[in-house]
This record gives structure tokens, C-alpha cells and sequence, in this order.
């Protein structure tokens, strides 16, 4: 059997980017023997995926609807390769409309949005996703929920991008106004020191201290979509915001309120998350694949994540990733975990 596994007449698997993906998400596979005897067959699991791009040494396959098992595996003819372990998101909720990051709480549950279009009136504004995947309503009556961030305390706060407010709600999902004159309020997060930081998508960043008192914190360019921000670990604001442009950035505020551009060369930039060892996490499209992009402090950029539609994600106390596209909540196993608030 050994003499099997190594033959070099079965196709070899050497790389596969990135390691993770969601449904529509594509994987690039570099190797050799691909098509040695037949044409290439991927499947991931037991479900054949698509091929966009095949030859004897590079593959581009998509990730079929349905594929959770990260088995990958080429197969040419009767050959078949080692099985390649990939991580590939379980979808754990749909039929949503998230614009934003997810939140997660100290447990693990999960909260996500169904935003609507401005103005638009949902019966249910917010959602609770539970440890076993049961969703519930959490929220009913806001209009147009778009950032959700919790505070240490297990708070969880919401902005709202029609009326301008942040609300903030108990464990039991009783609401009320905390600050209001955000104007088109969109990205939350909160400081070490407990200072929430909101985002007016207008051209505004706002920061509250504990005692709700409101300070201009910095101006930008204004965003066609929404900001969205994360503290990061070097005491500076990090903020994205889709504009116009395909080549989009992720910009640095420091403590005093000045803006510098951390990294440019994103398409469509939207949410944001720090691991613990100081990666950022970004949904946006890097050299036209879209998915999450994962940054360093050295500015060095990868593809982490191969998906469409991705607008947000967040970590899990167990070292998963939570991601939300623009209509679906996927639960990848990534084995990173989340940057703690201080």
C-alpha cells in the first residue's frame, strides 16, 4: 500500500489557495500527474466540483453547493490523489441580509442582521444563532440594523443606518437608545479603554466615551456602502469603506485623529477582524478573488478565504471563523482565534 501512496503515476497534490473557502469559492491546486491519464476530476467530499481552469499541474476548481468535508481530491482516470485537507464553511443560516461583521458572544452564539433596503421595515431586524445552529429572532423592531458590536459587560450594540442611532441590547434582547446623531451610522467597535467608535458613512468617525458623550474623531472620504472598523492591537482605529475606486484601502487612525493608509489594493473592502496574533482579516477581493483577505502588520497580503459575496466575519471562542455574505451565515473551522478586547 505504501508503494501505492507514493507512485508517481497517481496525480500529486502540492498546494492548494487558500486552505479555506465557501460555497462559489474557488480553489487554485498546484501539483503534477492532474491529467496524466485522463482529463482532471475534483471533488471535495463526495461532491464533484466544477473545473474553471484545468491542465496536468494547475487547477482551478469551485466549491460545489453542499461540499462541508475539506477531502479533496484529484482524480485522472482510475488514479486518484492523496486526500488534501482543505476548510470549507457549513452553512448554519440563510434567507438573511447581513451588510456587516456578525457578532459573537462569550458563549459562541452568533448574531447577524437582516438590514433590508433604506427605509425598508423587516419583521425581524436581528437574529440569534445558537451553539446547535437554531436561528431566532433577537430584535424586531429597528430599522435598517447594519453594524453589531458586544461590549465586555455581554451588551450587544447596534447602529442603524435610517435613523442615525446606536442601540443597545440586554442578553434578553431588550433594547434601547444608547446615542443618537450618528448620522448614516454603519461600523462599530469599541476601544480597551471602553470608548465606542461609530461610523457615519458620510465622512464622519465618531467616538462615545462611558459617559455617552459624542467627539468627531476623524474625517474621510465618504463611502458608497458602509464603513466598517476594528481597534487594532498597536492602539490605532482601522477602517474600510468601499468607494468608487477598484483599488480600495484600509486606512489607520491613530489616537489623535490622523488618517494614514495602511494598505491599498483592495476591491471592495467591508468587514474587518484581528486575530490574536495581530493578522487583519478583511472581506474584499485581492488580484480579482474575492473572499477574506488576511493582512499583516508588515503589510504583506494573502488570500485566506476563497468565497463570494463575503460582507463580513467574525472568530468563535473555538478558533472558527464566522462568515456573512449577503444572504447566508457560514461557520469555517479555521483554527485562529479572535483577537480578545482588552
Amino acid at each position: 500500500m505504501a508503494a501505492g501512496k507514493n507512485s508517481p503515476d497517481r496525480p500529486q497534490i502540492e498546494q492548494v489557495s487558500p486552505a479555506a473557502a465557501i460555497a462559489g469559492g474557488e480553489l487554485q491546486i498546484r501539483g503534477k500527474g492532474f491529467a496524466r491519464h485522463e482529463w482532471p476530476r475534483v471533488t471535495i467530499g463526495d461532491i464533484a466540483a466544477p473545473l474553471m481552469i484545468g491542465s496536468d499541474s494547475f487547477v482551478i476548481a469551485r466549491v460545489p453547493e453542499g461540499a462541508s468535508a475539506g477531502e479533496l481530491v484529484i482524480n485522472s482516470g482510475e488514479k486518484s490523489s492523496e486526500i488534501y485537507a482543505c476548510d470549507i464553511g457549513i452553512p448554519i443560516a440563510e434567507g438573511l441580509h447581513p451588510v456587516a461583521n456578525p457578532a459573537v458572544d462569550a458563549f459562541g452564539n452568533v448574531f447577524t442582521t437582516f438590514s433590508g433596503s433604506r427605509g425598508q421595515k423587516v419583521p425581524v431586524a436581528v437574529y440569534k444563532i445558537d451553539l446547535s445552529y437554531q436561528m431566532q429572532p433577537f430584535i424586531n423592531d429597528l430599522m435598517n440594523a447594519t453594524g453589531l458590536v458586544f461590549d465586555r459587560q455581554g451588551m450587544l450594540y447596534v447602529t442603524s443606518r435610517f435613523d442615525g442611532m446606536v442601540y443597545q441590547a440586554t442578553p434578553g434582547g431588550n433594547m434601547s437608545v444608547y446615542v443618537e446623531g450618528m448620522g448614516v451610522a454603519t461600523g462599530i467597535c469599541f476601544d480597551p479603554e471602553g470608548n465606542m467608535y461609530v461610523g457615519d458613512r458620510s465622512g464622519t468617525i465618531f467616538k462615545i466615551n462611558s459617559e455617552r458623550q459624542i467627539f468627531v474623531f476623524a474625517t474621510m472620504e465618504p463611502s458608497i456602502a458602509a464603513y466598517h472598523l476594528a481597534f487594532g492591537p498597536d492602539n490605532n482605529l482601522y477602517v474600510t469603506g468601499p468607494t468608487t475606486s477598484s483599488f480600495d484601502c484600509v486606512h489607520r487612525i491613530n489616537p489623535e485623529g490622523e488618517v494614514e493608509i495602511f494598505y491599498r489594493g483592495l476591491g471592495r473592502p467591508q468587514g474587518i477582524a484581528f486575530d490574536e496574533n495581530d493578522n487583519l482579516y478583511v472581506a474584499a477581493s485581492l488580484g480579482g478573488r474575492r473572499g477574506v483577505v488576511r493582512i499583516t502588520q508588515d503589510r504583506a497580503a494573502d488570500l485566506f478565504l476563497s468565497g463570494p459575496g463575503v460582507v463580513g466575519l467574525a472568530f468563535t471562542p473555538s478558533k472558527a471563523m464566522v462568515v456573512t455574505t449577503t444572504n447566508m451565515v457560514y461557520r469555517v473551522d479555521v483554527g485562529v482565534k479572535g483577537r480578545p478586547l482588552a
